[in-house]
């Protein structure tokens, strides 16, 4: 189908910002924007879905909060924490004011009444995290939860409030709602299955290696002084290696690395010779590498 004028317009701003969406891409970006869903990103590592997230920011002209996920990740990482050290720090400097206010109290609970122990678990206290950031900002952001996999099933149930309602519920101080609702977008490399309540909140959009006609576009776009023949051989020999049973397929980035090692040392066209003394920036496994020479 033809994009719509606006969708267009939001992939002239993506090129702007050095991202070359292709139609599904930018259409998937411009009704997440539009419908206020999340937008999950799938696909293999080093396609893109990250430097999306860049380009989107950079084009809308929105800051970037990025949260990188990792096995073992929960809230007081992701979202918020209470500054428990200098929480402490308060109680010692206020210690005779504290045994002012609680001095004839006949129990413990009537002692912490009369300190107001709430005014420990004020803002004063609490540490925002990349998403309680994003909820709390004076501006609309955008906010990358990358590489959602990486971190264990139970975080994503911490997702499903912000997600769903555009909220976060800290028990101390109640509900926190968005001043600006961020465009959200979560990247994962299917390194394991997503949750059903997880991709039921998300708009869902596969990202896969281009095709080498767009890689070439993306080489030219991104790769200053490079010939089109040198892309073209670069975009077709990246399309076969991909084809080979590889420890790990070299990525769209490691195809632009590779060409920018290329015309910093002043090559115009690949050959075995070059290819064997730089193949190290391609592919990151010495087997690949012995593997991509002997077939290609």
């Amino acid at each position: 189908m033809q994009l719509p004028p606006r969708a267009s317009e939001l992939a002239r701003a993506l090129g702007r910002a050095s991202y070359l969406a292709d139609d599904r891409t930018a259409l998937a970006a411009f009704l997440a924007l539009e419908l206020g869903r999340p937008l999950m990103l799938e696909g293999p590592a080093g396609v893109g879905k990250t430097d999306l997230a860049r380009a989107l920011a950079e084009a809308l002209s929105r800051p970037l909060l990025r949260l990188q996920c990792y096995e073992g990740l929960d809230e007081s990482k992701a979202i918020y924490e209470w500054d428990y050290a200098r929480q402490m720090l308060y109680t010692q400097l206020l210690r005779e004011t504290i045994a002012e206010q609680v001095r004839g109290a006949s129990s413990t609970a009537e002692a912490i009444d009369r300190v107001e122990a709430d005014a420990f678990f004020s803002d004063r206290f609490l540490v925002a995290r990349p998403i309680l950031q994003a909820l709390r900002s004076d501006q609309p952001v955008v906010l990358l939860i990358d590489e959602v996999d990486r971190a264990d099933p139970e975080f994503e149930a911490l997702l499903l409030e912000v997600l769903s309602e555009g909220q976060v519920t800290i028990p101390e101080l109640g509900t926190v709602r968005a001043k600006h609702p961020p465009l959200v977008l979560l990247t994962t490399n299917a390194t394991r299955e997503m949750t059903d309540a997880l991709r039921r909140r998300c708009f869902h959009h596969f990202l896969d290696y281009p095709p080498p006609s767009r890689e070439v576009a993306i080489l030219e776009l991104r790769v200053a002084g490079i010939g089109r023949g040198l892309a073209d051989q670069l975009a077709a020999f990246a399309a076969k290696v991909r084809t080979l049973d590889l420890e790990k397929s070299p990525s769209l980035a490691e195809t632009i690395d590779w060409a920018r090692a290329l015309v910093t040392l002043g090559v115009t066209a690949l050959d075995r010779d070059v290819a064997e003394a730089t193949m190290g920036a391609f592919l990151k496994h010495e087997s690949d590498r012995e593997r991509a020479l002997t077939k290609l």
